[in-house]
C-alpha cells in the first residue's frame, strides 16, 4: 500500500485521466509524446537521452558512434510489401539513418508466443536475413523467449542497432535553421493503408502495397554529396504530422508546408478518406523528412531520386523564423491552419 501511494503522489503523468495504459500511448500522438516526456525520459534523465532523436549519437575514443533500439509488434505479420522481419530490420536501420549513420550491426530479441506456427517463424527470419543483406548491415547477437499461449499475439521482434558516424555534420532537431527547405523523399500513407487492407480484409481498386525499405543509402548519398543536413526523421508513427510537431517542439521554429505539394497517391488518399483517416498522419516505414539550407534543396532532390527505386522527392515546405513551436498547413484551397498532433491512435498495431 506504502508503494502504491508514493507512486500515486509522485508520478508525473496525470493518472486521474488516464489510471491504465491505453493503445493510444503507442500511437505516436499526444498520448504518447505525454508519456515519453513526463514519466520516462524524466526517470533516465541524462545529456544523450536529452537529445531525442530516434538514435543517440556518442563518442568512443576517435569514433562517433550511433545507437539505437525498437520493438515491432504489427498485425497481422504478413502484409503486402512486407513482414514484421523485413520492418523490424528496415525500421532500426532507418533510425541509425536519420542520425547520419552507416549501419553497421544489429540485435534480434524474438518473443513467440506458444503455437506460433514454425513455417511462419522460418519465414520471418528469412525475411530479416534477406532484408539485413539488402541493407548492408549484420545481425550479430540476440535471444529468444517463448510465452504462453494466448499471452504475445504470435511473435513480437526487438532490435538494436549500432552504426558508424562518418562526418562532423550534427543531425538533429536542434540544428534546424530558419529559412530551411523541408524535403520529403516520397509519397504518404501506404505502409497504414497496406496493413489496413491485410487486417480488415478491404479490397481496394489498386493494390496498395507497403513503403517499407532501408534508408541509409539515400542519406550516405547526401552526407556524401557534401550538403548541409541540418536535420532528418523518419515518418513513422503518426506520420508527417507528428515528425513536424516534433522538430518544431524541438528546435523553437514554426514550420510551414503545403498540402498541394505532399505527395499521397490517389488509391491512399481515397482509402483514408473511406476510413477517416488524415494520410499526413498515417504511418510510413520508408518515407523520411530532410531539413537543410534552401539553396541545396534541388541537389538534395535530385539525389534522393536517384538513390531510390521510387523516385518522388519533392520540397513541402520551409521553417519560417517566427518563434512559435508550431506546424503550419497551406490547404490547397489556400486557407492556413495549424497541423496539431495527433491526439490518439488512429492505426495500432502498425510498426
Amino acid at each position: 500500500m506504502a508503494n502504491e501511494q508514493s507512486f500515486s503522489l509522485s508520478c508525473p503523468v496525470p493518472i486521474q485521466n488516464y489510471s491504465q495504459v491505453l493503445m493510444a500511448h503507442g500511437g505516436g500522438g499526444k498520448l504518447m509524446h505525454q508519456l515519453i516526456s513526463k514519466m520516462i525520459v524524466p526517470a533516465f534523465r541524462n545529456d544523450l537521452l536529452d537529445s531525442m532523436h530516434d538514435s543517440t549519437v556518442f563518442s568512443l575514443g576517435d569514433s562517433r558512434l550511433a545507437f539505437t533500439t525498437d520493438s515491432y509488434v504489427v498485425r497481422p505479420m504478413f502484409f503486402p510489401g512486407g513482414d514484421l522481419g523485413s520492418l523490424a530490420v528496415h525500421g532500426t536501420v532507418n533510425d541509425l539513418a536519420m542520425s547520419g549513420a552507416r549501419p553497421l550491426y544489429l540485435s534480434a530479441g524474438f518473443i513467440i508466443e506458444e503455437g506460433l506456427p514454425m513455417e511462419a517463424l522460418w519465414r520471418i527470419v528469412c525475411s530479416m536475413r534477406e532484408a539485413a543483406e539488402r541493407a548492408e548491415v549484420q545481425i550479430i547477437t540476440g535471444d529468444t523467449k517463448v510465452v504462453d499461449k494466448g499471452k504475445g499475439d504470435g511473435l513480437f521482434i526487438n532490435t538494436a542497432g549500432i552504426g558508424l558516424v562518418e562526418h562532423q555534420l550534427v543531425i538533429a532537431p536542434g540544428s534546424v535553421q530558419p529559412g530551411d527547405a523541408i524535403v520529403l523523399n516520397g509519397d504518404l500513407g501506404r505502409h497504414g493503408m497496406a496493413i489496413m487492407s491485410a487486417r480488415e480484409g478491404l479490397e481496394f481498386e489498386s493494390n496498395i502495397h507497403s513503403d517499407s525499405a532501408p534508408l541509409a543509402g539515400s542519406v550516405l548519398a547526401l552526407i556524401r554529396a557534401g550538403l548541409d543536413v541540418h536535420c532528418l526523421r523518419d515518418c513513422t508513427r503518426g506520420g508527417l504530422t507528428s515528425v513536424l510537431n516534433e522538430i518544431s517542439e524541438t528546435s523553437g521554429f514554426t514550420i510551414e508546408i503545403e498540402e498541394r505539394l505532399v505527395p499521397v497517391r490517389e488509391d491512399v488518399r481515397a482509402a483514408c478518406e473511406i476510413l477517416g483517416l488524415d494520410p499526413l498522419s498515417v504511418a510510413c516505414e520508408g518515407r523520411f523528412v530532410v531539413f537543410l539550407p534552401a539553396a541545396q534543396a534541388p541537389k538534395a532532390i535530385e539525389i534522393l531520386n536517384a538513390s531510390t527505386v521510387e523516385p518522388g522527392a519533392c520540397q513541402i515546405g520551409t521553417v519560417s523564423a517566427t518563434r512559435e513551436n508550431r506546424v503550419i498547413l497551406k490547404s490547397t484551397l489556400g486557407a492556413r491552419r495549424i497541423l496539431d498532433m495527433p491526439s490518439g491512435e488512429q492505426l495500432p498495431r502498425i510498426c
